[in-house]
């Protein structure tokens, strides 16, 4: 099969390095076309980029050049491929995107500008790939000849893996959740050293309102062309501790349905979806994993489980003011950032999207 080209906006940037690294060896997609700032515009991506990552490099992408984040006229050399990674910066993303978008680029974001519109899909595949046909009403009502799809919060990502067996199996009724989030969430440089050494940071700007506003619609139901948010309630606790990678959470639980702890660890050991059904090259095979240690998940031990694409449950036990609670670790930069948008690729390729 031959690969398709792609391209990523914002590409030297901490969530664009780790879509350059997880895009070296994809069987679908061929890295062939950067944008980042004007300072960065024109140089080659090893002059602009400050390459972060443990691993190294990629030696096919050392060279390419990299442009600024506009679509390239008709007919002119040096325009982007139809799909693109957007992982922008929310302050100039909604411009940039939209732009792509009217010109008719496939804009797979990570980015938080878009992901509340009605007409705009946030997805994660293993959850609700049927919010995908959002797309043909935002065509429609935008008049875009391309799309934008877009990938949640790094927090409720995890979060909403480990609440749709649950939703699938019982009901959900509301949920609790505390954060303990990692620095690199806040990208590089992030958080100074003097504020999270020996500390935790109770307050990210904006977090807690998006993981209760965006779980409620990653887990809500297709309907007439529109998603009706999910029908329980949220309430969100988002913490920064001096942890490199990994986002854990505290979970608690009220359910609709009466159930046992026996039955909640079958639902998420058993749950599957459509990326498993397809096979698809970045979905994990066991998307939950569910340690029975007291002491487990933690992002020392947990985090790179099936490539960082699954979510690990453990500590599951009885709540005394909700019904359940339990501990989810999830690795942030990839299934919550890089690697969500390019499961949301795949997924969109299977369905035709990309043809």
């Amino acid at each position: 099969m031959k690969k398709l080209e792609v391209g990523i906006l914002g590409a030297t940037g901490m969530v664009g390095q780790r879509f350059v690294s997880l895009l070296e060896h994809h069987p679908w997609f061929e890295l062939k076309w950067l944008a980042a700032s004007e300072r960065s515009a024109g140089k080659t991506y090893a002059q602009a980029c400050n390459w972060r990552l443990r691993e190294p490099l990629p030696k096919s992408v050392r060279e390419l050049t990299v442009h600024e984040c506009r679509p390239a006229p008709a007919g002119r050399p040096g325009g982007a491929p139809q799909l693109l990674f957007s992982s922008l910066d929310s302050k100039v993303a909604g411009e940039v995107e939209k732009e792509f978008a009217q010109a008719g680029h496939v804009v797979v974001s990570n980015s938080s500008n878009y992901r509340m519109e009605p007409d705009v899909p946030l997805l994660i595949p293993d959850v609700n790939p049927d919010h995908l046909a959002l797309v043909r009403q935002q065509r429609k009502l935008r008049g875009w000849k391309g799309m934008i799809v877009t990938n949640p919060n790094c927090t409720a990502v995890g979060l909403v893996m480990s609440l749709a067996p649950l939703e699938r199996a019982f009901g959900l009724e509301k949920v609790l959740m505390t954060s303990m989030q990692a620095v690199s969430g806040a990208g590089y440089p992030g958080v100074p050293t003097l504020d999270i050494l020996a500390n935790v940071i109770p307050f990210i700007g904006g977090e807690e309102e998006k993981v209760e506003s965006e779980t409620r619609k990653l887990l809500g139901k297709m309907g007439d062309g529109q998603v009706k948010m999910g029908d329980f309630a949220v309430s969100a606790h988002c913490n920064r501790v001096p942890v490199e990678d990994g986002h854990t959470e505290t979970i608690s639980v009220a359910l609709k349905a009466k159930t046992t702890i026996r039955d909640l660890v079958e639902a998420w050991r058993t749950y599957r979806s459509l990326p498993q059904e397809r096979d698809l090259p970045s979905a994990p095979k066991h998307p939950i994993i569910v340690r029975e240690e007291r002491d487990r998940p933690q992002p020392k031990f947990d985090l790179n489980v099936e490539h960082g694409m699954a979510t690990v449950v453990g500590r599951v036990r009885e709540c005394p003011v909700l019904q359940y609670k339990y501990v989810a670790l999830s690795h942030n930069t990839i299934r919550g950032a890089a690697g969500a948008a390019l499961l949301n690729a795949e997924l969109m390729k299977s369905e035709g999207y990309l043809d």
